[in-house]
């Protein structure tokens, strides 16, 4: 099979199932920014030393596959994908797991202060940009109301699991302060 199926020359692709859409179908838009999301995290896992962390976000990259392909199926058949709320039970934990570290938080925070807390608050920024196309999505068509619980969920732990990085690596939160009157 080759790489390449010209398909989208015209500027179309194909959804699983058969149907031709144009790439600017808001099912193609929100697979992409999941794809976006999943890229994303892929470059913040590779500043991250903590094994167990790493082996968490390679789950949710999988996740993320999977919720690509349920947005990429409109009619869903024994093949696709499904989601489940143990899926954002496990998230609930591992966001319980990062925030217990760190000190408490007493003020709004910055993005940055370790490269990979930096990197997580970017995949954190992109995995809202995507909740925000899921929820456009839903208002048009049937899907799944978990994927748009799971991605709030999502960014909910990459801002923790970012200041947890901050905390282990002895770099401080950036504290926000309001611009001078």
């Amino acid at each position: 099979m080759k790489l390449y199926t010209k398909v989208g020359d015209k500027g179309e692709t194909g959804l699983f199932g058969g149907e031709t859409v144009p790439k600017d179908h808001p099912r193609v838009v929100a697979y992409g920014e999941i794809d976006e999301t999943n890229a994303a995290l892929g470059v913040a896992i590779e500043s991250i030393e903590d094994a167990e962390s790493v082996e968490r976000l390679r789950t949710v990259q999988s996740d993320l596959f999977a919720i690509g392909a349920i947005l990429a199926t409109p009619k869903p058949n024994e093949h696709t994908p499904t989601m489940n709320k143990a899926m954002i039970v496990r998230l609930e934990g591992w966001i319980d797991d990062a925030h217990a570290e760190p000190p408490a938080l007493t003020n709004f925070i910055l993005p940055g202060g370790s490269e990979s807390a930096a990197r997580l608050q970017l995949a954190r920024t992109v995995c809202r940009r995507a909740e925000r196309t899921i929820v456009t999505l839903l208002a048009q068509e049937n899907l799944d109301e978990l994927v748009l619980i799971y991605l709030n969920r999502l960014s909910d732990l990459l801002f923790a699991l970012a200041r947890l990085m901050n905390h282990r690596a002895g770099a401080k939160d950036i504290l926000w302060s309001p611009g001078s009157k």
